[in-house]
């Protein structure tokens, strides 16, 4: 894994990071594991669009990371005035919003460097290629003090000798280098807190067996994988004692997003009273959007569902649909876990109220 060149962050590794020198992005390219640990070198903003298109960095709040250190790769490509500067970074900017719409720390990441390019406008080149580092870099350090404060916060629900439930990949790899639910388990187990964990396996692209199970395996774990149709049955033998998953958005309602199938599991969770927590950093919160049907939902190709491994494995002429994401409502949500705070009963005055 690439070593995090910040010891402020305290993180161990992490999938993204702008290298020594602000000129390129190294890039764990996700898809290819577990099978192969795989690193790109980025050099331009359209490298590292395609890069979150193509899922070689996922996860909302690296993806978000990885949104930044682009934005300061446009500004290295761009030598002119402040007027041209401008112009180039809304490009970039916008280029970089349209990857991928579910995951609202995209845009929280891109405003933020948006507001910084306006400051430095008028700042020499090799300046504004310095000052975009440093708060790209400031992001990503933020984001992992955020998720081991999560992770501090959400250990204190998790009972000595529990199993974990997760879906998706919410670890290190999906943020800026510790984890949301994850992180979770990660400081559970700091605690003294004995804990394995369930991973679903998250059809179709397999997050959790392809990620969250190597990343927990790397981590010395005791992880088991399941189908994702394996929870209902688990679930009725007594084999979760709570859940925790990731979020790539959270409305104002509380209603919270996440990788499709998350809404099937937190159900199966209200049936057989098994908690069910959601871990996000509060730039994952988006209080302009009003509640879960206002979502952007996110539709991805259908060869994802049609294919494995590039290999079909559907008749040929059979169509297939193919949401990303669903919503979860709050109602259905124990608690959230953010880094200012536990939401019980998570809900719009609440959520406020934090915000405050």
């Amino acid at each position: 894994m690439l070593p995090h060149p910040d010891p402020i962050s305290g993180a161990a590794y992490s999938s993204v990071e702008l290298m020594p020198g602000d000129r390129q992005v190294a890039l764990l390219d996700q898809r290819a594991l577990p099978l192969v640990e795989r690193y790109e070198m980025l050099h331009r903003v359209e490298q590292v669009a395609e890069a979150i298109e193509r899922l070689m960095v996922r996860g909302a709040p690296a993806i978000g990371i990885a949104a930044a250190y682009g934005v300061v790769l446009g500004a290295v490509a761009e030598r002119g005035g402040a007027e041209s500067f401008d112009r180039a970074m809304g490009v970039a900017n916008e280029r970089l919003r349209r990857t991928r719409p579910t995951a609202v720390n995209l845009a929280w990441s891109l405003e933020r460097m948006a507001r910084a390019c306006r400051e430095i406008a008028p700042f020499a080149p090799e300046d504004r290629v310095a000052r975009l580092a440093s708060e790209a870099r400031a992001i990503h350090r933020e984001d992992v003090e955020a998720c081991r404060s999560i992770g501090t916060i959400g250990a204190a629900r998790v009972p000595d000798g529990a199993t974990v439930l997760t879906h998706c990949n919410a670890g290190a790899l999906a943020t800026g280098g510790y984890g949301t639910a994850l992180g979770v388990v990660r400081a559970a187990r700091a605690s003294g807190v004995n804990v394995r964990v369930v991973a679903c396996e998250t059809r179709p692209v397999l997050q959790g067996a392809r990620l969250t199970a190597w990343e927990l395996l790397r981590d010395g774990f005791d992880v088991t994988l399941v189908t994702d149709s394996m929870v209902g049955q688990l679930m009725r033998r007594g084999g979760v004692d709570l859940v925790i998953v990731g979020a790539d958005r959270i409305a104002r309602s509380g209603d919270v997003a996440n990788k499709i199938g998350t809404y099937g599991i937190a159900c199966l969770a209200q049936t057989h009273g098994v908690p069910f927590y959601v871990a996000a950093p509060w730039s994952t919160v988006d209080l302009a959007c009003l509640d879960g049907d206002t979502i952007p939902i996110e539709r991805r190709s259908e060869s994802e569902v049609l294919s494995f491994a590039g290999v079909r494995t559907t008749p040929e002429g059979v169509r297939a649909d193919n949401p990303a994401f669903d919503v979860t409502p709050a109602r259905l949500v124990r608690a959230l876990f953010t880094e200012r705070g536990e939401i019980c009963a998570p809900c719009e005055s609440a959520l406020v109220a934090l915000a405050c």
